[in-house]
Protein backbone atom coordinates (compact mmCIF):
# COMPACT_ATOMS: atom_id res chain seq x y z
CA UNK A 1 0.00 0.00 0.00
CA UNK A 2 1.47 3.60 -0.78
CA UNK A 3 1.65 6.10 2.02
CA UNK A 4 -0.71 9.32 1.70
CA UNK A 5 0.82 11.67 0.92
CA UNK A 6 -0.36 15.54 0.25
CA UNK A 7 -1.62 16.29 4.04
CA UNK A 8 -0.91 19.29 6.28
CA UNK A 9 -1.77 20.19 9.34
CA UNK A 10 -1.65 24.20 10.82
CA UNK A 11 -2.54 24.77 14.56
CA UNK A 12 -3.98 28.01 15.03
CA UNK A 13 -3.67 30.44 17.84
CA UNK A 14 -7.03 29.34 19.84
CA UNK A 15 -6.10 25.39 19.36
CA UNK A 16 -7.99 24.70 16.34
CA UNK A 17 -6.24 21.93 14.22
CA UNK A 18 -6.94 22.46 10.27
CA UNK A 19 -6.14 19.31 8.13
CA UNK A 20 -5.82 20.37 4.69
CA UNK A 21 -5.66 18.04 1.16
CA UNK A 22 -5.75 20.45 -1.33
CA UNK A 23 -8.45 22.18 0.57
CA UNK A 24 -9.39 21.79 4.19
CA UNK A 25 -10.17 17.96 5.05
CA UNK A 26 -11.13 18.53 8.73
CA UNK A 27 -11.39 20.68 11.59
CA UNK A 28 -10.41 19.68 15.48
CA UNK A 29 -11.25 21.17 18.33
CA UNK A 30 -10.52 20.97 21.95
CA UNK A 31 -10.06 17.73 23.23
CA UNK A 32 -9.67 15.82 19.20
CA UNK A 33 -7.23 18.39 18.69
CA UNK A 34 -4.97 17.77 21.19
CA UNK A 35 -4.93 14.20 20.97
CA UNK A 36 -4.13 14.44 17.63
CA UNK A 37 -1.15 16.76 17.90
CA UNK A 38 -0.04 14.24 20.49
CA UNK A 39 -0.26 11.46 17.97
CA UNK A 40 1.04 13.47 14.35
CA UNK A 41 4.68 13.17 15.46
CA UNK A 42 5.19 9.56 14.78
CA UNK A 43 4.32 9.60 11.48
CA UNK A 44 2.49 12.65 9.98
CA UNK A 45 0.97 11.63 6.51
CA UNK A 46 -0.66 8.05 7.82
CA UNK A 47 -1.99 10.08 10.95
CA UNK A 48 -3.32 12.87 9.10
CA UNK A 49 -5.48 10.09 6.53
CA UNK A 50 -6.70 8.65 9.44
CA UNK A 51 -8.25 11.74 10.93
CA UNK A 52 -9.59 12.73 8.12
CA UNK A 53 -10.78 9.26 7.11
CA UNK A 54 -9.34 8.79 3.71
CA UNK A 55 -7.42 6.45 4.49
CA UNK A 56 -9.01 2.66 3.51
CA UNK A 57 -11.87 2.16 2.13
CA UNK A 58 -12.56 -1.42 1.76
CA UNK A 59 -12.73 -1.85 -1.68
CA UNK A 60 -9.46 -1.96 -2.55
CA UNK A 61 -9.15 -6.00 -2.36
CA UNK A 62 -12.39 -6.39 -4.33
CA UNK A 63 -11.30 -3.89 -6.63
CA UNK A 64 -7.32 -5.82 -7.19
CA UNK A 65 -9.59 -8.80 -8.37
CA UNK A 66 -11.81 -7.40 -11.02
CA UNK A 67 -11.79 -8.23 -14.57
CA UNK A 68 -9.72 -5.05 -15.76
CA UNK A 69 -6.93 -4.94 -13.11
CA UNK A 70 -5.87 -8.77 -13.25
CA UNK A 71 -3.36 -8.46 -15.68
Amino acid sequence: MGAAAGFRHVQRADGTVVITHGRVAGTLRGARAAEFLAEVDDDPQLVMARWTGNYRHGNERTAKQHARNRG
